[in-house]
């Protein structure tokens, strides 16, 4: 591992101006926050960074605070305190048990919800080095290789999947990320902010080079909003999904469907929603049958590779049975 300069920002604002000035001066820097996979990139010869800017030197970015209005949570809010916060189990529960999910007590313990949403690809052949998309070459290596594990909707030209498991419960509660960069700070919806190969094949994300994932707003919750995620590893720990689903409802009490949102994660380049699977849903008492409508709508258009099909059946399961889960609670 080569030797590097370590930066101790007092600001987000100073922190991303430090970025910049790094890369004018021909220098590669990197934010630090948790560091779990920036370490594992170092290790891996996927990044090779000049400079580690570190977040947290920088005080107040790990902390949720309320209001009327909702929640904030601070990127550096490890996924730890995130699961265990009494608020966001209470209201956002898809959020806690998407934190709790995550890798290993020891990496939750470090681990921020910035840094998992903004982690790279762990597709085997970006992170051995290969010349793929994600690494700044021009060819999915998974097509024609390895492809258990990729993208059954969404893929193309690059066919990985997004690896967080907390970005789709962002997506499902309609967070909004709060941005700041060497020019100033704005704010974009979760739904937007996760961007597909065919928009940019060596990036995940709307972020510029310099620009820091400073916090979540979450809105209220609406009463009789039911929420939970749910995830199927190919181990029992310290592994991604192989398929996820974050749904949220809000139920009458006769488990009439007000509204849904229904997100999947471990199929896609992205946090995947599907509208489609929610409409139906809307409006309707929640039923078995209305269940596994739900969920054919929500894996339509699928197209698996040569050895990932089994993740369309398995996906239509989870979002059946917590669709149903849910509605039981009512």
């Amino acid at each position: 591992m080569k030797t590097f300069a370590n930066a101790n920002p007092r600001d987000l604002q100073q922190a991303a101006i430090l970025s910049q000035q790094a890369r004018r001066d021909g220098y590669a820097p990197a934010f630090a926050g948790g560091g779990s996979d920036l370490l594992g990139q170092v290790k891996e010869h996927t990044v090779s960074p000049d400079v580690l800017i570190n977040l947290r030197a920088i005080q107040g970015l790990d902390q949720i605070t309320s209001s009327k209005a909702g929640v904030e949570i601070g990127g550096m809010v490890t996924l730890d305190a995130l699961s265990h916060h009494p608020i966001i189990r209470r209201d956002y529960a898809v959020l806690a048990e998407a934190a709790e999910s995550v890798a290993t007590q020891q990496i939750r313990n470090v681990g921020t919800i910035a840094g998992n949403v903004n982690q790279r690809p762990w597709c085997w052949y970006y992170r051995n080095g290969f010349p793929c998309y994600k690494a700044g070459g021009k060819q999915c290596f998974s097509i024609a290789g390895e492809n258990q594990f990729h993208a059954i909707l969404g893929g193309g030209p690059s066919f990985i999947v997004h690896p967080s498991d907390t970005a789709p419960a962002l997506v499902a509660l309609d967070a909004k990320f709060r941005i700041v960069g060497p020019a100033g700070e704005r704010t974009v919806p979760a739904s937007e902010f996760f961007v597909l190969p065919r928009q940019n094949a060596a990036r995940e994300n709307v972020l510029a080079d310099d620009e820091i994932l400073a916090g979540i707003e979450l809105t209220s919750a609406r009463p009789n909003t039911r929420s939970a995620y749910y995830k199927v590893m190919d181990r029992e720990a310290w592994t991604h999904a192989v398929v996820s689903a974050a749904i949220v409802l809000e139920l009458e009490k006769d488990q009439t469907c007000r509204s849904a949102r229904i997100v999947l994660g471990g199929v896609a380049p992205i946090p995947w929603h599907v509208p489609d699977a929610e409409r139906l849903l809307a409006g309707k008492r929640i039923t078995p049958q209305l269940a596994a409508k739900a969920a054919e709508a929500a894996l339509a258009g699928a197209s698996p590779l040569q050895k990932n099909a089994y993740k369309v059946p398995l996906t239509k399961t989870i979002v059946e049975r917590t669709v149903l889960s849910l509605a039981a609670r009512a």
